[in-house]
């Protein structure tokens, strides 16, 4: 990572293992400033796909897991079942408090 020059990123707050360059982020302030959205998000596993109704109406997602300890982190948007929503498919939720940003 460190030869890549895109500083700063976020790493998993307990293992370090690098997540997301800070070019990815997208948002601050999702769910009350709890979660953060990234457009990319690496060093992940992507866990089964279930269908699931947040307050913005009902989406396909799939939790994601850090590769080097296992933990969970948040969730990828699989499918927006709104078509005002579609602009979140693709996109990673994770917790604010799981993650650290480094430089």
């Amino acid at each position: 990572m460190a030869e890549s020059g895109d500083y700063p990123f976020y790493s998993r707050r307990n293992c370090r293992n690098p997540l997301a360059f800070d070019s990815d982020l997208l948002s601050k302030a999702y769910k009350g400033r709890h979660m953060y959205m990234f457009s990319h998000v690496m060093n992940i596993v992507l866990g089964q796909k279930e269908d699931r109704k947040m307050l913005t109406g009902m989406y396909t997602v799939a939790a994601i897991f850090c590769r080097n300890c296992g933990h969970e982190l948040g969730w990828k948007y699989v499918r927006a079942f709104d078509p005002s929503q579609r602009i979140k498919e693709g996109n990673f939720i994770v917790e604010k408090l799981k993650l650290v940003k480094e430089y």
